[in-house]
């Protein structure tokens, strides 16, 4: 597509029909959008939101050039070619059937491994952008964790780390996995409600060809962002 995905109408008028399917909105621009790669835990924890939040990678899938998806419990799973289906009923049912661990355990850290040695240099290209989607609850290690997501972040242009858990009411980030991770994301959000989306859908949508702002370059106390 020669345009921009315009990811806060795609939201808002996922969100007004009740959540998906999503009926993507475009919006001009003079270059493509950058790659995005997306890594979604479908761990044991996670399965209340992995379909909800599958749904709306299918949607990305379909209507991007440049979007590869890999899921993980205990092991990293390639699914952008299950994704390419245009039924989004499907395309879950041949993803689960794809998945030897759905909904089973967790360790992100060997995931993360797994994408780094064997596919970083085929997808992260041209200033990507990782979102990973996860608890955090890891029966991993986490030094392993801590040192993949700094050899993560420093192969893509901005590494975002969307958590369901974060738009709780006391929510803390004290799991040994969120903590061994926290030092290498860019942004640590929730993904809950419409504004989380929104500023989902906001640093998704930048186009700007400056850098942007790593974390270690930030000021203490503003080293994650929250919506």
């Amino acid at each position: 597509h020669g345009a921009l995905v315009d990811y806060r109408k795609t939201l808002r008028g996922s969100l007004r029909q009740g959540g998906m399917p999503l009926e993507l909105k475009w919006r001009d621009r003079k270059q493509r959008m950058r790659p995005l790669v997306l890594i979604c835990d479908i761990s044991g924890s996670m399965d209340r939101y992995a379909r909800m939040l599958l749904r709306f990678v299918h949607a990305l899938e379909q209507g991007l050039d440049a979007v590869e998806v890999f899921v993980f419990g205990t092991r990293l799973t390639r699914i952008t070619r299950e994704l390419r289906r245009r039924d989004v009923d499907r395309a879950i049912a041949d993803v689960v059937a794809s998945v030897d661990d759905w909904s089973g355990g967790t360790r992100i850290g060997e995931a993360i491994k797994t994408f780094n040695y064997e596919w970083s240099r085929r997808v992260l290209r041209s200033g990507a952008t990782v979102v990973v989607i996860s608890d955090g609850w890891d029966r991993g290690d986490p030094d392993l964790l801590g040192d993949e997501m700094a050899r993560l972040q420093r192969s893509c242009r901005r590494l975002i780390w969307l958590n369901p858990l974060l738009g709780a009411p006391g929510y803390q980030p004290l799991t040994q996995g969120i903590r061994a991770a926290l030092p290498s994301i860019d942004h640590f959000l929730p993904v809950h409600n419409l504004q989380s989306l929104e500023t989902l859908a906001a640093l998704l949508g930048e186009d700007d060809e400056s850098p942007p702002l790593r974390r270690s370059q930030r000021a203490p106390g503003r080293a994650t962002a929250r919506a």
